[in-house]
């Protein structure tokens, strides 16, 4: 039996430098942990790489090829990921023993992990390679200093742990950049009457139907 640790989460929220620091810490607790990269627009790393998806594809290439443009071409490529699973991967995966631990540095569009089903896929396709699976979240921690911002990222966690169906845990990323943290407090534990008076105040009346179904809704959700 394999371990496998899925990375997501939206573009430029960390999860490169995630799975460099978990790679170093694994490196000095004496532990190993193979980094798969898994984003075909990848250009530099700061950890070794023990597969990378641009061996099979890369998205300069079909950019150039066929015209596309970045958001098309990275779609095109986890297509052709895909449709690659029984060769690629399968070969990728023979030079690892079963109670190997492989975390997938993976590509940040959304769509691949809210109704894209290529990612769910690629699930499925360890599972039945005896891998347990679980995802790590990553959630810019920008998105806990303004409410509406908040609620965005929450359903888009969510969206995530429907679409894949995995043990899941969501990971406040770039924390050095919060200024004010007595601020956070209101999101790392929520309260649907401050959470719904936070965004009657940031939206028009005609939203606030909405507003208390969301706030309640956080309440039994993500955090």
């Amino acid at each position: 039996m394999g371990y496998a640790q899925l990375v997501i989460g939206p573009a430029g929220s960390g999860k490169s430098t995630y799975c460099s620091s978990l790679y170093q810490h694994c490196e000095a607790v004496q532990r190993t942990v193979h980094i798969v990269n898994l984003d075909p627009a990848a250009e530099k790393f700061d950890y070794p790489v023990a597969m990378d998806i641009r061996e099979l594809i890369s998205l300069d290439d079909v950019m150039e090829e066929l015209g596309f443009g970045p958001n098309g071409g990275l779609i095109y490529c986890m297509e052709h990921l895909q449709e690659n699973l029984d060769d690629w991967l399968e070969e990728e995966l023979e030079n690892y023993l079963d109670d190997d631990y492989l975390v997938f540095d993976c590509p940040g569009q959304i769509e691949l992990f809210s109704h894209v089903p290529v990612l769910k896929n690629f699930v499925e396709h360890l599972q039945r390679k005896n891998f347990k699976v679980c995802v790590v979240y990553l959630l810019d921690s920008q998105f806990m200093t303004d409410v509406t911002k908040y609620i965005s990222g929450c359903m888009a966690s969510l969206s995530a742990m429907v679409q894949l169906e995995l043990p899941h845990v969501n990971i406040l990323s770039k924390m050095d950049l919060v200024t004010d943290r007595r601020g956070l407090k209101n999101y790392l534990n929520p309260e649907a009457p401050i959470l719904l008076s936070q965004l009657n105040q940031h939206m028009p009346p005609s939203f606030a139907k909405l507003n208390k179904v969301l706030a309640n809704w956080l309440m039994i959700s993500l955090w």
